[in-house]
Formats: structure tokens, sequence, C-alpha cells
């Protein structure tokens, strides 16, 4: 007769295993019953044989441990084989003075400096393991108990939904804490908010979301969840119950938008309420499981005084950039990827008079402008049979039959940069856009390249005499090792010599070495060079202080405008 020998705090118990089945968990039909909140209701499932003995774990919340050593499928066991299932330990033997021995300590893994080529291993928190199982069993029930299709058929609009989960989700806990259910160490304020998260809203991420320190927030599948603080990338304490957890977080983001993500579509952008952009991408192209990537905007927009106080530029600058906002020069902010590109832009267009009519044209709708005067457009992806996608280049088209006094492109990527440079060089001057680019000269080249890119055989000294004639100011950011956004040239397109477009730096940041802590350390100032057209203010009731563009003086200069 085999028989099993347990050792649960210190308490050493042995019982007859005959033929059959025997359920091993916390709860009260279970033959093989631990009082212990690490083990699940229904944990693993002992199957006998004669002399065999099969282990299973029933998707338990903190896992089977086989001689340290976590089971995903049925194990054969024998007698030197040492089980653990939270801390309760045992053996089966069918010797009757078997001892158990010391349990197995599971190790997590230290922090040290091993290199980012080594296979990450996760740390395992009982606790927080503990609060997910218990979270995942609220939320099942809830299911039950919500008739979401009749709601819906009633007209219960998305407030009055939220509303009944939330007393939904009140009734369950209060009914498991009065059964005594709940395990200690659960708080349930907190519990009640995971849940309703998970079921109405975006779940885990609603947290990070509201987060104010954190300027990017990366899902790589449901278990690893990073963020960016001060430009530095964490490991947050936020999971996901599995990838389908993940996969409606993403669909209640693109659903609203009227954008889809599956099978055959299977990556999208979108965006959030506030602004917030989103990239989603899922299995087959995302081996690691359903990763989305979120840029959160700031819930106030920034103002040039807020780039003054973080360095990002100075006061003579912003005094310049709002000059040619005003002087309706044509601008373009390059950049590379998360160096601010859409920030700047946004905080530009804050220059623009309120008496003019605006026309932004962009893929996911992110820009927020305080104008009162302001038509958004957004491009459309192509519908499941393929058809009725209305891309940036259409809408740019578009947007010059709509009598715009300025244009404003979230980002030129391809060949709607002709359309962009055509726009500014046939009266709609004062345009903005954005494009990718490591440097105010590389912006010309991008753009003869998203030019050729229209279909239109143009020789490049046709589209070079585009470029010179339609842009006036570049202005470049980027993102430093620190972590910092600084603009770092200010750029004006003085025209086309020969074959060369000729430009001339206005204001420049210039590196001078790096802090103990690794904070950039540097000067943004005035190269000497003064703007072409400055002559040509006076006629126009504008007064500039030329001390703006004097690499020597130290003070802040304002414009005056006297109309």
């Amino acid at each position: 007769m085999l028989s099993l020998t347990s050792l649960v705090a210190g308490v050493r118990d042995k019982r007859e295993l005959s033929d059959g089945t025997w359920i091993i968990g916390r709860g009260e039909s279970c033959r093989i019953r631990f009082d212990d909140p690490l083990v699940s209701e229904r944990h693993a499932i002992l199957t006998v044989r004669g002399e065999r003995v099969l282990l299973e774990d029933l998707r338990s919340a903190n896992g089977t441990y086989v001689n340290g050593e976590p089971i995903d499928q049925a194990v054969e066991l024998d007698s030197s084989m040492v089980v653990q299932i939270g801390d309760a330990m045992f053996r089966v033997s069918d010797e009757q003075n078997e001892e158990i021995q010391e349990p197995i300590v599971i190790e997590t893994p230290q922090e040290d400096n091993t290199s980012e080529a080594e296979e990450y291993v996760e740390r395992v928190d009982p606790m927080r393991e503990l609060r997910r199982n218990v979270q995942e069993q609220i939320q099942n029930e809830l299911l039950k108990r919500m008739d979401m299709k009749r709601l819906t058929l009633d007209g219960v609009d998305r407030e009055g939904l939220e509303e009944t989960a939330r007393v939904k989700i009140r009734q369950i806990i209060d009914e498991v804490v009065s059964n005594g259910r709940m395990p200690e160490g659960i708080d349930t304020v907190r519990l009640e908010d995971d849940v309703f998260n998970e079921a109405m809203r975006l779940g885990p991420l609603e947290e990070l979301l509201a987060d104010d320190s954190i300027s990017e927030i990366m899902v790589n599948g449901p278990q690893k969840v990073y963020v960016e603080r001060k430009g530095k990338l964490v490991l947050s304490d936020c999971q996901f119950t599995d990838d389908a957890s993940v996969l409606a977080v993403i669909e209640r983001i693109v659903a609203p938008l009227g954008r889809r993500i599956d099978e055959s579509q299977p990556y999208v952008d979108a965006r959030l309420a506030d602004g917030s952009r989103v990239n989603a991408i899922i299995s087959p192209l995302a081996l690691s499981g359903p990763t989305i990537t979120i840029r959160k905007f700031s819930k106030s927009a920034l103002t040039p005084e807020d780039f003054i106080r973080f360095g990002t530029w100075t006061h003579n600058a912003a005094e310049f950039m709002k000059l040619c906002v005003r002087l309706r020069k044509n601008v373009i902010v390059a950049g590379g990827t998360g160096s601010g590109k859409t920030t700047l832009l946004n905080l530009l267009s804050g220059y623009i008079p309120s008496s003019e009519r605006i026309v932004t044209v962009e893929d996911a709708a992110e820009l927020r402008l305080q104008q009162p005067h302001v038509v958004r457009l957004e491009a459309r992806p192509p519908n499941i049979e393929g058809k009725g996608a209305v891309t940036i280049r259409d809408l740019v088209k578009n947007c010059l039959r709509m009598r715009p006094d300025r244009i404003i492109v979230g980002e030129c990527r391809a060949g709607e940069a002709l359309d962009m440079l055509q726009a500014m060089n046939t009266g709609h001057d004062g345009s903005l856009t954005t494009v990718h680019a490591n440097s105010p000269r590389d912006v010309i080249s991008r753009l003869e390249t998203m030019v050729m890119m229209s279909g239109m055989e143009l020789p490049s000294k046709a589209i070079r005499e585009q470029i010179a004639s339609a842009v006036d100011i570049i202005i470049h950011e980027s993102r430093l090792s620190d972590g910092s956004r600084k603009v770092d040239a200010i750029t004006e397109v003085t025209g086309l010599e020969g074959s060369q477009i000729v430009m001339q730096d206005i204001f420049t940041f210039n590196q001078t070495g790096v802090g103990d802590n690794g904070k950039i350390i540097g000067e943004f100032r005035p190269t000497g060079a003064i703007p072409t057209w400055l002559d040509q203010l006076s006629g126009r009731g504008i007064t500039v202080d030329t001390r703006m563009f004097d690499p020597s003086y130290e003070g802040d200069v304002n414009v005056i405008y006297k109309s």
C-alpha cells in the first residue's frame, strides 16, 4: 500500500493512498487538504493506479514543484521525489518508515551584474501571485453575475455599465469577506479597483497611466511591463493574468476608434482619450506575447516656460521660434524616435494667433491645440476587406480645399511630403510638420527620399528647389544619454547654391561634459548668425534686439510686436 507523508509548518502527517484520484488544495472538498493561503482551492491532482502515481498541476496560481522545479505537465512520482505546494511538502512512498527530507528552498535570482544577453529569470512574489489568484476568481464571478448583452440591449450607457460593475464587485468581495474566505493580507479596496479596471477599463495599466512620473509604458507580454521614468527604463510590478487579458485591453483601446487587430491585421496604431499614442502588435508577429507601447502625453500642455525650466531650450530661443511662427515661416520639427517631436510641435502651434483657421492632419490624433478654430483630420486604415483606407496624403490633398490659414501635419513619413512641400509653396505659409532625422542636414535627405516615394519621377535638382523654396526653419530635438530631451539646433534654410541647399545654424547646443550622476553638461547658445530675413521686420512693426543672436550676451531678449 502506498502512503503519503507530508510536512506542514513542522508537523508531520502520513496517510494511505488507495487507487483513484486525489484532489489536492485548500478547498473543503479536496481529499488532501492544506490550509495555506498559497495553495489554490483546487491546486493539483494525484492519480494512483497500483504502484504508479501521477501528479498534475491544475493551473494553480503559485505552481506545483517537484524537487524544486515547477511542473507544467503530468509527472510520475517515485519515492525519491519531494513535492512542494505552497509551504506544504510531501512524498509518496511504499516504505513504512520513510522520512521526508528538509524542504527544498526555491531560490529567486538576486540582483547582480549579469549581462542583458543572459536569460531573464522571473522573480516569484507569493503574495502577488495570491492577489492575482483572488482577483481572477472574483472576475470570473463578476462575469457570471453581469449580463452585459442584456444591459447593452436595455440601452445602458458606458457610465451605467461601470456603476453596475462597481456594485457587483463590491457585493462579491463583501460575500467573500463575510464567509471568512478572503486570505489575510489582501487589501479589499485595492482589490476592488483592480477587478474593476480589469473588467471595464485598461486593467493593470490604469495605475501606470495615472502616474505622472511615467512617460512611456511598454508591455512585453503579460508578465513583463516596463516603464520609462526620467528617461530611464525600469521593470514595474504590474502584471497581466495571461495573453487574453492583454488582448482584451488592446481591444478596448482600438474598438472605439473603429480600428481592429487580429491575425489578418496583427498590428495597429491608436490613441487613448487623452491623446497618448498607442502601438500594439500580437501573434504571430510578436513572439513574446501581445505587446503594447504607450507614449503618454502630459495631462496639462507644456509651456515655453516649462521647456526653459527643463533645460530643453532658452528664453531667447523660445522668443525666436515664436517670431518664426508669427511671421508664418514654414517650420519642420525633426528628431529621432522618442525625442519629443510631437510635444514640441504642439508647443509651437500654441504661437499661432487664435484668429486663424488651423487644419491638422494626423495618423492618430495626438495634437491638442488651444485655438478656437481648429479642424482635426485623422487617417483611416483599411477595413477587413482591405478597402476604404484614407491615407495622410489623401487628407493633405483634401485640406487644401478647406481654406486653411495653417496646415499642421503630425508626421511626414512617405509621399505626403511632396504634397506638403507644394502646399508650402502655393500660399499656405506658416505650415508645420515633423520628420524623423538625426540632424538638420539629414532632414533635407529625408525629404528628398520621401518625395521620391510619392511616385513622381522628379529630378533631384527640382526636388531640392522645392525644399529650398518651401522650408524656412528646421528645429531639431534629441534625447540625450541621460534621458533628457533638448533642442540641439535651430537652423535656417537660406536657399540653393548650384545643387546644394544652403543652411545656417541660428542656435545650437554644445555639450561640454558629463556630471558625476551621468547628467549631460552643456549650453544652448546662439551661433552669431543672423536670419537673412531679419531686416524685413521693421516694416511690419516688429522690433528685434539683435543681442538675441550674440553668443557673448547673457541676458534675455523680448521681441516687441506693435500690431
